[in-house]
């Protein structure tokens, strides 16, 4: 096991629509895509399109849309764990306008406790929140063993604060600094306090806000891709996750600002496609995507 990725697993239906139907009313959506979702779900796949596979433990079910799912996972050589529900999660997705909309329909009761696993040779854990006691359990011991952890803080869960003290990169939303009703220079002051080596907020457009160690709060600007060729946002956040901890552990000796790059073009390279498949990169991706937009971003700021 090379990492190991936690969290709640959906199969996604993202679609593009100008209209959406009420009452008898029916539509034709212009594209759709379906794929693999969820936060950390996601974070992994762009892990091991990148080229570092890692395990993942999540919810699953006995029905088509799990079999869907793990035809998926083994397309890309992810060992699923899975812990037992009742039915498969789904998102349907509908990007517009560099924002999404989400209907999620999700089973997380568990019938069964989460699997004891061999870490041997694990060099990183990430987590989003979700499957709390298992999230925990794995920080625990991954932190006492000096493995990197890492939390994908999309919000502020009701184990949140309990997890924390076992993180060692955590990179959260707006929401989570609403949900705390806190600035994003608060929560990072905030993450700080919780023992976390490396805090960062992620704002969308308006770049990132981060730190490491005692160093002052950095500000990473978004690269300038054009909202014309903005597609679907929806995957963006996992995917930079997924980057930094692929970028982490091919170079763990490497400054965090060149994960945090790395991740920021990983995620530029994804807003122009439709769907999470579709949007994760290769290295040759990112490569591309950083001679075009970095260009662009230092002549702004030359200008």
């Amino acid at each position: 096991m090379q990492a190991l990725f936690i969290g709640q697993a959906y199969i996604d239906v993202t679609f593009l629509t100008d209209d959406l139907p009420t009452g008898d009313e029916k539509t034709i959506a212009r594209d759709y895509a379906v794929s693999f979702g969820g936060n950390a779900v996601t974070a992994a796949f762009a892990c091991a399109k990148l080229g570092i596979v890692p395990d993942l433990m999540c919810q699953q079910a006995d029905d088509w849309l799990a079999r869907m799912f793990l035809d998926m996972a083994a397309q890309y050589g992810i060992s699923v764990h899975g812990r037992k529900v009742r039915e498969s999660s789904i998102s349907f997705i509908m990007p517009n306008d560099g924002k999404r909309a989400i209907v999620r329909c999700r089973d997380n009761a568990f019938i069964h406790p989460f699997q004891p696993l061999n870490l041997g040779n694990c060099r990183a854990l990430h987590v989003d929140g979700h499957m709390p006691d298992a999230a925990i359990h794995y920080a625990r011991t991954c932190r006492q063993a000096g493995i990197l952890t890492s939390l994908d803080g999309g919000t502020v869960r009701e184990d949140t604060m309990e997890l924390l003290p076992f993180i060692d990169v955590a990179v959260v939303s707006e929401l989570f600094c609403a949900k705390l009703s806190l600035s994003p220079a608060e929560t990072l002051e905030f993450l700080r306090t919780k023992g976390c080596k490396v805090g960062a907020v992620t704002l969308g457009e308006r770049g990132v806000y981060w730190y490491h160690d005692a160093a002052p709060i950095a500000h990473l600007p978004a690269l300038p891709v054009p909202a014309d060729e903005v597609v679907d946002t929806s995957g963006a956040g996992d995917i930079f996750h997924g980057a930094y901890l692929y970028s982490y552990m091919s170079a763990p000796d490497r400054p965090w600002i060149e994960h945090l790059d790395f991740a920021r073009t990983a995620s530029a390279h994804s807003i122009r496609h439709l769907g999470n498949e579709a949007s994760l990169p290769t290295i040759a991706d990112v490569e591309a995507a950083r001679r075009r937009w970095s260009d662009l971003l230092n002549a702004a700021g030359a200008s």
